[in-house]
């Protein structure tokens, strides 16, 4: 992509083979190699990422958002409250880009490359946004796409396993995690963590358990979300009709961090948090009888979380695991769901350039009882048994690809959603 940055005169591209007399190079971690290709190229203009962002001095506040969990849930939230009090916003992550509660960009990457990132936020100035929010991935941070952010608010949310295949320990992991967190800027901090370490300069902190800025000091999760939140001498109730302790906490530090950015009272901002009804694949009802819902849950910890939702339900769940990615956590995931349903069909996630049938394999290392495993290679034909067996008193749990509209086998992106595969089928039982 080469980028035409108007304000500035400049043609900027991050492929060497694009540089040029008339094109810019930009230079990161990922693409310094080439820097000797493209000036071969006549290119007579290098800069970072950092040197091109100065040079835009962009008035726009930056919040990051990184955790295992929680990163999509949290930067929607924060979108939704913000573009509620009146604020205009852009937001960039999972889910796409948007920009005054308009989607621009359909999904990509969680962090995109520096210069994706640097083409939004000229898009969002040039639009007046005062915030930018963005999820921020573990790979990200070790590659130094978000290098030359000048961020406003960083945000924790929390720290799991996840992307050994990528960071080969969970040290290591952690290690990357904790890095976003160990300069001077704004920070806040998920205080429940006990794995995070952070710089506790401009630090605030949120918390269920713990002594934290950020509070709740009563709640109740029973149809929903009811909470008390207290900041400093302030204190707030939310309602809302999200589910579950960790959209407790996702609202929470949504919550804290528009008070943090635009010190509004907090009743106005929890009242704002109330009409923020979550984001698609993220415990997604898709069908109330039978009870069926599709989450994105690919960790033990997210799938957990999920399945104490419901401790008065019989819990059927379907999942399986991403090829090509962490090969020690599908075990581990076979265990949680052994743990917690009574029915377990898995099948093929993303296999990617893997053999699904290895990765099923991997998943049945961890369950004892195979007595209540059913496998389907054909993650429709899955569903649709699952759906078939399923009893009046018992939930459908059907994990791990949430809103996503695609299954990859072999480089090739297939149509295909869990939460239309449920509803198109149920439409031909009725």
């Amino acid at each position: 992509m080469i980028l035409h940055i108007k304000s500035l005169n400049l043609n900027i591209t991050d492929n060497s083979k694009e540089a040029s007399v008339e094109c810019a190079f930009l230079a990161t971690k990922s693409n310094n190699k080439y820097i000797e290709s493209a000036k071969s190229n006549g290119c007579r203009t290098i800069l970072t990422p950092t040197q091109l962002l100065k040079k835009l001095n962009l008035p726009i506040k930056i919040v990051g958002i990184t955790g295992t969990n929680g990163k999509t849930t949290t930067a929607g939230a924060i979108y939704s409250i913000l573009l509620d009090l009146g604020f205009k916003v852009a937001m960039q992550g999972t889910r796409g880009f948007f920009l005054n509660d308009e989607r621009v960009e359909g999904k990509s990457l969680t962090t995109p490359q520096s210069l994706d990132i640097i083409n939004h936020l000229i898009i969002a100035s040039e639009k007046s946004c005062e915030f930018f929010v963005m999820e921020v991935s573990s790979h990200a941070i070790e590659q130094l796409r978000v290098e030359g952010l000048n961020f406003a608010l960083k945000i924790h949310t929390n720290i799991t396993s996840d992307h050994l295949d990528y960071h080969k320990t969970l040290k290591n992991y952690i290690d990357v995690k904790n890095s976003f967190f160990e300069d001077e800027s704004v920070k806040l901090i998920n205080k429940d963590d006990p794995l995070i370490k952070f710089n506790f300069k401009n630090s605030y902190t949120y918390a269920i358990e713990n002594a934290s800025v950020f509070k709740v000091e009563a709640y109740s999760l029973k149809d929903g979300i009811s909470a008390l939140i207290k900041c400093f001498e302030e204190r707030a109730e939310l309602h809302s009709s999200l589910v579950g302790i960790f959209n407790l906490y996702n609202l929470l530090a949504a919550i804290s961090a528009v008070k943090i950015l635009t010190n509004k009272n907090l009743d106005e901002i929890c009242e704002m948090a109330e009409n923020f009804g979550g984001v698609s694949g993220r415990v997604e009802k898709v069908s109330e009888e039978p009870l069926i819902f599709v989450d994105f849950a690919h960790t033990t910890d997210g799938m957990k979380k999920i399945f104490e939702l419901f401790p008065q339900r019989e819990i059927t769940v379907i999942f399986g695991a991403g090829g090509d990615r962490d090969k020690t956590k599908r075990p581990l995931m076979g265990r949680i769901a052994e743990m917690f349903a009574k029915k377990i069909y898995i099948t093929s996630d993303n296999p990617r350039s893997e053999n699904p049938l290895h990765i099923i394999e991997d998943i049945l290392n961890g369950i004892e009882n195979k007595t209540k495993v059913s496998i389907f290679l054909d993650r429709k034909e899955a569903i649709c048994k699952a759906i078939d067996n399923l009893n009046s008193h018992e939930v459908l749990l059907i994990l791990g690809k949430g809103d996503e509209e695609y299954q990859e086998i072999n480089g090739i992106k297939y149509p295909f959603s869990d939460s239309k595969i449920v509803t198109d089928y149920l439409k031909t039982k009725n």
